[in-house]
């Protein structure tokens, strides 16, 4: 069977947005909400708090993001929902009325796709809320609801605020206010396809799929993909699975997974021992224990077996996300970590994403602290910025960077060094992430040119018939090009 994958998704950078906090509508708008009190837009952010980021705001922040060279945008969840996060869905057919509700969003995404930004939303469909109508009129009504098969309802009464008494029902992780959905009901699965497809022909360019491997019912992925498409064939599926996801990735589920098996060594291999170890210890990644090159090289090349290649080039590759500490808090603070990390990250096969606020070097610890609001002007780290800018314009300007073929060419001590190439284009791209400085001379006889142009970083170079003779400053890397 030939895998087909939607072809954007390959030249796409991808910025996820947390609408709550990325950044508040400045213009008139007509609100539902006037005076609402938000919470402070620089205090640290609450488990319960909004700070009132909405759809409109981040219209008026297009122009930013299509600065940085970002063509993709992933939201988490976008519907009406009683958190700030909108995990909890209240009802999968409305935008949540304090971020604009559905006008907002289609001016959004109509403003988005005139610029050349896909839009991918969250899709929240192995649980539902509390207050979602159907397990409403359980709560309501007990054994009488005619909703009692949507759900895994275990027994009466049902106690869905009480911690004393057994909720009596399935929720997500034994979180009461997360109802988990029964899929092995037809009617269940025919809702969530009908909402896939709504939103699909609404316009949005892909689902990103929540805890997707907690739907066991066989088929059920496989007619998901089906369904969408069926509408869209170049709508992206992309699955929160954060280890080996051989299981997803066979080309007749979804097109790609977040990669957190890129994130974990990335991490590991150049933050090292700086790894803040609270915010990392008992997560679903491993970016501890440190790293040196040649164990990062194998858990690399180890990666790049795992899947088909038509799948590693629409991995959604991080480094951060809402469900991990930033890097740079992940790092000690340590902005080299970050600018490596990066530069790894524009470098890899597979679209980058790169969580909102990380270019301009905001920190925070686990969750609610990962989910700040987006620094005013004054507070970015140019540096950071500048490095962010600068490798998603290397990336769109190499096609190499995007789909060439990724080739280990040396991996010792600290020093990692790789190849991409695709045709006559050829990059090699190098990363000390030591504290002295370290030289290499590297047999290069399997590249058709001599890469000499100077794409990035202060290294001191030169050839010397096939070899490279290379020196990298500490905690440093570069990117060589053939023209």
């Amino acid at each position: 069977m030939q895998i087909q994958t939607p072809d954007w998704v390959k030249h796409a950078v991808f910025y996820q947005i947390f609408p709550d906090r990325f950044a508040r509508s400045k213009q008139t708008r007509k609100r539902l909400l006037q005076n609402a009190s938000w919470e402070d837009w620089e205090a640290m952010p609450t488990l319960q708090g909004y700070k009132g980021g909405d759809l409109w705001g981040i219209m008026e922040q297009l122009d930013y993001i299509e600065d940085l060279g970002i063509n993709a945008i992933y939201f988490t969840p976008i519907f009406q929902s009683a958190s700030n996060h909108r995990y909890h869905t209240h009802d999968y057919y409305q935008v949540d009325p304090m971020l604009g509700g559905n006008s907002a969003f289609k001016e959004l995404l109509d403003a988005a796709h005139e610029r050349n930004i896909k839009v991918v939303l969250d899709g929240v469909f192995n649980h539902a809320s509390r207050g979602f109508f159907f397990f409403h009129d359980i709560l309501e009504n007990g054994p009488y609801s005619p909703w009692l098969n949507w759900f895994k309802i275990e027994g009466w009464p049902l106690a869905p605020y009480t911690g004393e008494l057994p909720a009596n029902y399935v929720g997500w992780a034994d979180n009461r206010a997360l109802p988990v959905l029964n899929h092995d009901n037809p009617e269940v699965r025919e809702y969530i396809m009908e909402i896939a497809e709504y939103w699909i022909k609404f316009g949005i360019d892909g689902w990103r799929l929540d805890v997707p491997f907690e739907i066991k019912t066989p088929g059920f992925w496989q007619e998901f993909r089906d369904r969408v498409k069926a509408i869209n064939p170049e709508a992206y599926i992309v699955g929160e699975v954060w280890g080996d996801s051989r299981e997803w990735l066979d080309g007749t589920q979804f097109d790609g997974v977040m990669n957190y098996l890129f994130a974990g060594p990335t991490i590991a291999f150049t933050a090292g021992d700086r790894v803040a170890l609270e915010q990392v210890q008992g997560r679903d990644y491993q970016p501890h224990p440190p790293l040196f090159a040649a164990e990062y090289a194998a858990k690399i090349e180890e990666l790049l077996q795992l899947y088909p290649w038509e799948i590693q080039l629409t991995q959604l590759n991080l480094l951060a996300s809402h469900d991990t500490a930033r890097l740079i808090s992940i790092a000690g603070d340590d902005k080299p970590s970050v600018e490596l990390a990066t530069l790894l990250l524009l470098t890899f096969p597979g679209a980058p994403s790169i969580y909102y606020g990380d270019e301009v070097g905001l920190p925070g610890k686990l969750d609610p602290d990962s989910r700040r609001g987006f620094p005013l002007e004054a507070s970015w780290d140019r540096e950071i910025y500048q490095t962010h800018r600068q490798l998603i314009a290397l990336r769109h300007s190499y096609p190499a960077l995007r789909t060439g073929e990724y080739q280990v060419i040396s991996a010792q001590g600290t020093l990692y060094i790789f190849a991409r190439k695709l045709g006559q284009e050829e990059l090699i791209i190098a990363v000390n992430v030591g504290t002295a400085p370290v030289q290499a001379d590297v047999d290069i006889t399997n590249l058709q040119t001599q890469p000499q142009k100077l794409l990035y970083g202060k290294p001191e170079f030169n050839w010397h018939n096939e070899s490279l003779s290379l020196t990298l400053p500490p905690r440093s890397g570069c990117i060589l090009g053939s023209q």
